[in-house]
This record gives C-alpha cells, sequence and structure tokens, in this order.
C-alpha cells in the first residue's frame, strides 16, 4: 500500500497543508520531544542526513516508531547506505539543481538493490537545491552549487524537466541551517507548473516563513534545525497548520 504517497497526493489535491519533522541520524532525538503529543499531529516523519553512514538507522526508525505509532516514517536519504526496512518509504531522491552524476544517479545505483529487496515504498522525487548562495553541508557533501532564488525560471524549468523525466514528487530545499528559506516566488513558480507535491524545507525558522510557503502552494514543510533548538516551534507551526486547514474547510 502505498501510504506516503497517497498522503501526499491528497494533501496536493486537497489544497490542506502539512507538516513533517526531519531528523538527523547523526543528533538522534531530543529528549524534550520524546515525551510530546505534539509528535501525533505530524502527517510524516522523515530520516536522514548529508553525513550519516546510515549506521544505527534501524535502531532510530524504531524508536521513533515507539514514540509516534501513526505517523508514517520516510527515509530522506543523503546516501546510498540510508536504506531500512524499519521505515515505510523512502524518497528517492535525484539531485537535480546540481550537475554532479554520483547525486544524479550514481548513488541511486549503488542502493538500487538494496531497496528493491526491502519493500520499501519509493517514491521517485526531484530534489532542488535553492537559496541565495549559501553554501552548506548539504552543498559540501553533493559538490553541488544551489539554484538562487533570483533565478525563478531556472528553477521552475529544472522542476519541469523533472516532471518530464516522470518524477512523482519535488523537494525544495534551501539546506539545514540555511539562512534563508526557498522564496515565495519560487514555490508559487514551481507549484503553478508542476501540479504534483510539492515538498519544501530549508530555513524555515519562524512562524511567518512556513505561512509564506503554504501561501506560495508548499503542500508539505519540513522543519529541522530550529525544532532543533526550541521544541515548542513544533507545536507552534503545527498549531498553524490546524488553523491554516480550518479556514480552508470554513471557506
Amino acid at each position: 500500500m502505498k501510504k506516503v504517497k497517497k498522503l501526499l497526493d491528497n494533501l496536493s489535491k486537497s489544497g490542506k497543508k502539512g507538516v513533517a519533522w526531519l531528523i538527523d541520524p547523526e543528533k538522534g532525538i531530543d529528549n524534550r520531544l520524546k515525551g510530546s503529543h505534539d509528535l501525533c499531529d505530524l502527517d510524516l516523519i522523515l530520516v536522514g542526513g548529508s553525513y550519516s553512514t546510515g549506521e544505527g538507522l534501524d535502531e532510530l526508525i524504531r524508536e521513533v516508531k515507539e514514540l509516534v505509532l501513526e505517523v508514517p516514517v520516510c527515509i530522506f536519504p543523503g546516501s546510498h547506505g540510508q536504506v531500512s526496512r524499519e521505515a515505510e518509504a523512502l524518497l528517492f531522491l535525484s539531485l537535480l539543481s546540481g550537475r554532479n552524476p554520483e547525486y544524479l544517479i550514481g548513488q541511486q545505483v549503488q542502493a538500487a538493490r538494496q531497496i528493491h529487496e526491502s519493500g520499501l515504498e519509493v517514491i521517485p522525487t526531484a530534489y532542488i537545491l535553492v537559496n541565495n548562495g549559501e553554501l552548506l553541508s548539504v552543498h559540501s557533501v553533493s559538490q553541488t552549487l544551489p539554484l538562487l532564488n533570483s533565478q525563478v525560471r531556472l528553477v521552475a524549468d529544472t522542476a519541469l524537466a523533472g516532471k518530464f523525466l516522470g518524477l512523482k514528487c519535488f523537494y525544495l530545499d534551501a539546506g539545514s541551517g540555511s539562512s534563508v528559506a526557498v522564496s515565495q516566488e519560487v514555490i508559487f513558480e514551481v507549484k503553478s507548473l508542476i501540479k504534483d507535491p510539492l515538498i519544501v524545507g530549508g530555513g524555515l525558522d519562524s512562524r511567518q516563513k512556513v505561512k509564506m510557503a503554504f501561501d506560495a502552494g508548499a503542500d508539505l514543510v519540513v522543519l529541522g534545525n530550529r525544532v532543533e533548538k526550541d521544541p515548542e516551534f513544533l507545536k507552534e507551526i503545527l498549531q498553524l497548520k490546524k488553523a491554516y486547514n480550518y479556514s480552508l474547510e470554513a471557506n
């Protein structure tokens, strides 16, 4: 059963908004979040990181699933080693914003057999790095440069090329720890062209930035660094999601 793709499709078609929490295997789960009931209001939990080798991934996912039984766990792989049968799904990423073949297809080939044998739901995903030129860990590891928020047409055309290649989901990422988020103009232009599920992450460290992403067309926003620093931020954004979706239903 394609549970995660169905979730993303439902968000995209309904106009409702979702919130995901990204857990870096290198950092694990903050103890302050382990007893939080807010986790049950998440739509998705992503697990993965730029530097993780995949060691301990099974144990981490099992720990996550014990905390939040009903929320699906999806792998957001930074390398071919980040594959686990313990998750429900895996975003099969192709880094379209860069021109390094290792992250366009190389890592994917190395992981393909293990993924095939794992039974995971696989979601072919266009991964596009976009910010104001800031170079972060994901750029260092992938040896690629981000596209710029000012290059609205180029980002949109890159997403469109991914659509024509048959990719089913689109992820615009400013990068973990980015000081800026993907711009509203970029999100709006990409969503207006592709119509498919659109995930936006990186730099979403305030309520205002998350709302701007929702308003521009993001179907699912991904929170990471800010939640690590301030677990209460997760509660704030989940409340925003609830109010946003309620207003959609009311109208």
